[in-house]
């Protein structure tokens, strides 16, 4: 039978706040000793009273508008009840029906392969919300011995909760949901989205269904995805495995399953929990949010264009490729970048793309800046590349120019005067040049007259060499051709 896999994705999204969603305490805690930065009202002590954190609110509302969600004017906090470990109070605080937003979707562009065209996933958002994290267990062996460890540093830590309708077919789907969604968060400023670092996690549903069904068959929930490649990996191991057990004459269990990331294989924890397990009512301690249309437009005043609509507009509007829309919109500052070089350049978008990718990037790669942190500015690399277009120094020049800006600060036109980086275009000096290297290599000449003709970029690179990289390459080329004869 021919199946098809049915995805949904629940995303834990931590804020990028200063400190805790109820309490004072330092959100960002990851390369903290563990138990350093909790008091009485994130561990839950009794007698205590949270005090909502605005920004997390702010940041909420700024995600659920660019997820294209609806923000309703009020919402409330819940009690989410369940005992582990590392929830000192026995109880999460969450939202349930009455959340932060409602709605929305993330459209996919999904690329063309050997198999099917481009198209794109609309992803529908079910719910996001609010909600404070829970602590970190640790197991380890002493002795023989199997302890547990808690940290409750990440107790109280700001969520945003999202997750999708069963929207997603296939692990590339999903894979590229989560890659477009990190983009989005760190776009709009309200997220680091380091999944290494625990500021992104992914939980999968998965199931499948006899293609042309529209009915849900018995879903699975895989946890501890850590990584977009792993969340990619666990799908398809996961689909496979549900394959294998209809195809057994076996029913598929409501398990929750871990990845093991060393072992490339999933693990079942337990069967999977209901919202019914969890008992919600309305928080006490806490009262409601009231979003007023003065507070929204306080908080969307300045909102950017997104990734994208970015992305679209660079296609149509500058005619670039997809591949140099995708990575020139794949960073908020990056994509800055390239509008400003291109408004100061005024030349081929395409020309100043490829500048940006191949040089530019290589620049950011080595010193691992953004582009709004380069000395080489926008309106300087425009220069560069109007040096270049205007001959007055040849390409090579223009990209150790790059590096000479970037480190120094000064404009291109300082540093081209005070180093004499002109291109040398003078028939005569050339040609002086280009005879010595003639006299002094009658092998390579009896070579190239004898039909290996590629030794005339032989001959041309010994001049620029001898001319420090400024000749003018067309022009030594011609005069070779002339001589060797």
């Amino acid at each position: 039978m021919d199946y098809e896999v049915v995805i949904g994705l629940e995303t834990h999204i931590q804020l990028n706040t200063q400190t805790k969603i109820f309490c004072a305490c330092k959100a960002d805690s990851w390369n903290d000793a563990p138990n350093t930065n909790i008091c009485p009202v994130c561990t839950g002590m009794p007698g205590v009273l949270p005090v909502l954190n605005r920004t997390v609110v702010e940041k909420g509302v700024l995600l659920a508008v660019a997820m294209n969600a609806d923000t309703p004017p009020v919402s409330y906090f819940d009690r989410k009840n369940y005992f582990y470990p590392d929830l000192p109070k026995g109880f999460q605080i969450s939202q349930f029906d009455c959340s932060l937003a409602k709605g929305g979707w993330l459209d996919l562009p999904m690329p063309a392969t050997d198999k099917d065209p481009a198209y794109v996933r609309r992803v529908r958002i079910h719910k996001l919300h609010i909600e404070e994290d829970a602590g970190k267990t640790k197991n380890e062996s002493v002795g023989g011995y199997s302890r547990r460890l808690i940290d409750f540093n990440r107790c109280g830590v700001p969520l945003v909760e999202m997750v999708t309708e069963p929207d997603l077919r296939s692990a590339d789907e999903a894979a590229q949901y989560l890659t477009r969604l990190r983009q989005l968060l760190r776009w709009i400023g309200v997220s680091e989205a380091d999944m290494e670092k625990a500021h992104l996690r992914c939980d999968a549903n998965v199931s499948i269904r006899p293609v042309g069904a529209d009915y849900l068959n018995t879903k699975t929930e895989i946890k501890n995805v850590n990584s977009i490649e792993a969340v990619r990996a666990a799908i398809t191991k996961e689909v496979e495995r549900q394959k294998a057990e209809y195809a057994a004459g076996r029913k598929i269990e409501s398990w929750t399953l871990e990845w093991d990331e060393d072992s490339q294989s999933l693990k079942k924890m337990r069967s999977k929990e209901t919202e019914a397990d969890y008992r919600y009512f309305r928080e006490p301690d806490l009262l409601p949010v009231y979003l007023s249309d003065a507070w929204k437009a306080e908080i969307l005043a300045g909102f950017p264009e997104l990734p994208l609509a970015r992305r679209a507009r660079f296609i149509s509007a500058y005619g670039l490729p997809e591949y140099d829309a995708d990575i020139l919109t794949g960073e908020r500052s990056l994509s800055d970048y390239f509008e400003q070089a291109i408004a100061a350049y005024g030349g081929d978008p395409k020309r100043a793309s490829n500048w940006l990718l191949n040089d530019v990037m290589r620049l950011l790669n080595e010193s691992g800046l953004t582009a709004g942190e380069l000395k080489l500015t926008p309106a300087y690399l425009a220069k560069i590349i109007k040096l270049v277009d205007d001959g007055i120094i040849n390409t090579n020049t223009g990209k150790s120019l790059l590096e000479k800006v970037n480190r120094s600060g000064q404009s291109p036109d300082e540093i081209v005067e005070t180093e004499g980086l002109a291109k040398v275009s003078d028939d005569s000096a050339l040609r002086a040049v280009a005879e010595s290297i003639v006299a002094e290599n009658p092998k390579e000449v009896e070579s190239y007259k004898s039909g290996k003709v590629g030794l005339m970029g032989w001959f041309v690179g010994q001049l620029m060499r001898q001319m420090g990289g400024k000749a003018d390459a067309p022009k030594a080329r011609a005069i070779f051709e002339e001589l060797l004869q």
